[in-house]
């Protein structure tokens, strides 16, 4: 980044995932157009785990899971669950404020990076929100001195969509991540139409269970007869389950690769074919498309989002045209700077679109064409009172019922790990 460039004020989105908490920055000044760009926040992948670890002196440490009686997860999509998270010693934190703890470290970093606070904040949350999940998530976020808008998961991926590819009528939107599914319909004017989250409907992680299970068959009694109480078997199969995901991300791109199992006589590889993992997952995948079909009848075309969208097998159970980006990842949170960056400078600064776009389930699959940016109307936006989108209050934690703590940050790949608050490790 130049420093011309870092010298520019800019607004930032932001997407607490369930597994990953990605954020994406917009400049407001210089000429042309404004390419949305993903910030790296420390962790594998550019993103860093979506993770809150109670540590002994009284903090928030942000990172890799640690001790599971300390840390918190998968609290970005149970907002609104009247059961709060529950950690040791008996410390009980609604979601929403565990959210919040998370977009202000998201936000004191990117701060840190560059120089500034954001003119305006996003933040990208599920398109099941209703009002009462929106307002408890926007009374959290003031709490820890961050205003910002609310944008449905959807919208922010056709608001990114768009900014490449122009779309008429209606856009369909095929969200499969590592732990949630679901099928969206967005209107021109970014207007969430019609929504489903597949509840029971199987994601990321149980591809990688499909995975562990075809290893687990192949190799019959040298992994059962393994002692389940023995820490080196816990570690074995911890690492096991890592080298299954990243088998299935393999799997991707290549028709063949081999997961290998660390056994205490030796390691040996599994061998596992493209072929193999589809016929695993196939019956989930048809459901997944099934019920986007009955949402999205009759939609022009399809985006596909999330990391699991990148299964060759999605795009091609998925009815009508359909769109994927290098990086699907990364839709939601570029679409949330988008976002921020439409409401403070409004619609008409865009210029006119360019073409980045592939589809992916068309006649040609190399067909490459025009994106183009929409109008957004407020109503879809759920924004706090109107200030100036550059008066942010400071980020000072205040004192509050449950969360007292301060956020800070945890090394991410072989950093120390938070000392256990009962023996003081």
């Amino acid at each position: 980044m130049s420093k011309e460039a870092s010298e520019l004020p800019y607004v930032l989105g932001v997407d607490v995932g369930t597994t990953r908490t990605a954020a994406a920055v917009c400049r407001l000044g210089g000429t042309g157009r404004s390419e949305p760009e993903v910030i790296g926040l420390g962790g594998p992948g550019g993103g860093v785990a979506s993770t809150l670890q109670l540590t002994s002196d009284g903090a928030f440490a942000v990172g890799e899971p640690g001790d599971p009686r300390w840390t918190a997860t998968g609290f970005g999509r149970r907002v609104g669950d009247e059961v709060p998270v529950v950690l040791g010693g008996g410390e009980r934190l609604p979601a929403e404020e565990l959210t919040a703890l998370m977009v202000l470290w998201v936000t004191d970093q990117v701060s840190a990076r560059e120089g500034e606070r954001p003119a305006h904040v996003v933040l990208a949350h599920p398109p099941g929100w209703g009002t009462h999940a929106k307002g408890l998530m926007h009374r959290a976020l003031r709490s820890v001195g961050v205003e910002a808008s609310l944008v449905p998961e959807p919208v922010a991926a056709a608001e990114n969509h768009a900014f490449s590819r122009s779309f008429a009528g209606s856009l369909g939107v095929f969200s499969l991540g590592s732990h949630a599914f679901s099928a969206s319909v967005v209107g021109r004017g970014f207007e969430l139409l019609h929504t489903a989250d597949g509840v029971d409907q199987a994601a990321g992680v149980d591809f990688d269970d499909a995975v562990f299970a075809h290893v687990r068959s192949s190799l019959g009694r040298e992994l059962a007869d393994l002692d389940a109480d023995d820490p080196r078997t816990r570690g074995l199969f911890a690492r096991l389950r890592r080298d299954c995901e990243g088998a299935k991300r393999v799997l991707s791109g290549a028709v063949e690769t081999s997961v290998p199992v660390h056994l205490p006589s030796g390691p040996v590889d599994v061998p596992i074919t493209r072929a193999q993992f589809e016929d695993l997952i196939r019956p989930d995948v048809e459901q997944a498309a099934a019920v986007f079909g009955r949402v999205a009848n009759g939609v022009g075309m399809t985006v596909l989002v999330g990391g699991s969208a990148r299964i060759p097998l999605v795009a091609a159970a998925v009815p009508g045209r359909v769109v994927l980006e290098a990086a699907p990842e990364t839709s939601v949170v570029k679409g949330a700077a988008l976002a921020a960056r439409r409401l403070v400078v409004g619609p008409d600064a865009e210029p006119e679109p360019i073409e980045t776009s592939v589809m992916v389930g068309d006649d040609d699959p190399l067909l490459r064409f025009p994106v183009g940016g929409q109008d957004v109307p407020d109503a879809e936006f759920t924004a706090p009172p109107p200030r100036p989108p550059v008066d942010i209050t400071p980020l000072d934690l205040p004192e509050r019922r449950s969360v007292k703590r301060v956020v800070r940050g945890l090394a991410v790949t072989g950093g120390r790990r938070a000392r256990d608050p009962e023996d003081g490790r």
